[in-house]
């Protein structure tokens, strides 16, 4: 690949080198050896039109885990889900996650108020992160969105939010690394 932070076009990724895939995978989505186990063959075994193709793929592989009823399927998903950063978090590894993270900055109290609600989220959805799709809405609002979630959903309904989001995610990180 000719940058780190860029993506080849869609055509060239299936001769990359397996780390090279891996990498596109981490730019697009968060790093997670788990998640390079199970899509790092995809993108050298099928030819893509474009990288919303790609992203679709790889969201099917994740439903696919999802709807197994194997609890180390299970696991192998919720893995994968966690590699995405709490929201607020100050350490964050990927470039993408700290500067759509920036996005989110507010008071002290605010702060605060996200914590216990990523800490309420987590007890509730057992080996569940929160993952939204930000998309310049402000903290107040994703922190109602939360505490919706928390009141409402089960589960499988935030699997499947959560894989909807990471698709979301990645769908705008590839139209900003092309």
């Amino acid at each position: 690949m000719a940058s780190s932070s860029k993506l080849p076009p869609i055509g060239d990724v299936p001769p990359l080198t397996t780390e090279e895939r891996a990498r596109i995978l981490d730019l697009l989505f968060e790093p997670s050896t788990q998640l390079h186990t199970l899509s790092v063959p995809l993108l050298h075994e099928k030819t893509f039109s474009s990288y919303n193709d790609l992203i679709a793929a790889v969201g099917a592989q994740l439903t696919d885990l999802s709807g197994s009823a194997s609890t180390s399927d299970t696991a192998w998903l919720l893995d994968i889900l966690g590699s995405h950063p709490r929201l607020g978090a100050k350490n964050v590894e990927s470039v993408q996650s700290q500067a759509e993270q920036a996005q989110l900055q507010g008071s002290g109290e605010e702060a605060g108020q996200l914590k216990v609600l990523n800490d309420e989220y987590e007890n509730k959805f057992s080996g569940l992160r929160y993952v939204v799709f930000v998309n310049g809405r402000s903290r107040p609002t994703i922190m109602e969105d939360m505490k919706r979630r928390i009141a409402d959903s089960d589960t499988k309904n935030e699997q499947t939010g959560a894989i909807r989001a990471m698709c979301e995610i990645a769908a705008d990180r590839a139209s900003k690394l092309l």
